[in-house]
């Protein structure tokens, strides 16, 4: 037969319980009968947490993951045209591309592996410093020596 489970049901008044009664999650779960060939569902209540996404109301996060998949995109579309355009507007836009590609890539790195605030504020400066070195940089390449795209090709070609 089918049954019913709450975590809640085990729980007494005066015991203060391991999971609140408004945290209990739903998950229907198939349990196939040896007579029948159908599954009965059996279905729990289980939340583990609230849901912090529907409360701030903030869309940042998502315009920030849509802007890393729309840099990484861009640099794939510049990889050809760098090889069969070469030009100041693919260097640059190479220049552009892979400092903020790079920026965001290390600033991830930084927010899984730098704790404390002194040590996070050190590393964000430094990856800042970094990130405005490295397009200094590459527009100094591009503006004074060959480019980036016929660099690569010089290097491709020994």
């Amino acid at each position: 037969m089918a049954a019913v489970f709450r975590l809640s049901s085990v729980c007494h008044r005066g015991v203060k319980p391991l999971f609140y009664r408004s945290t209990l999650l739903g998950r229907p779960l198939a349990l196939p009968l040896k007579d029948q060939e159908s599954p009965y569902l059996l279905s729990a209540r289980i939340h583990a947490s609230q849901n912090l996404d529907a409360a701030s109301g903030s869309t940042a996060a998502s315009l920030h993951w849509t802007g890393e998949r729309v840099v990484s995109l861009w640099l794939l579309a510049l990889l050809p045209a760098g090889y069969f355009h070469p030009g100041a507007v693919v260097d640059y836009s190479l220049a552009a591309a892979l400092t903020l590609h790079g920026h965001w890539g290390i600033g991830q790195v930084l927010t899984d592996y730098v704790h404390g605030d002194t040590k996070i504020k050190m590393a964000n400066a430094g990856l800042f410093l970094l990130s405005t070195v490295t397009f200094a940089g590459l527009c100094y390449f591009n503006y004074n020596d060959v480019g980036i795209c016929k660099a690569v090709a010089l290097l491709w070609r020994k």
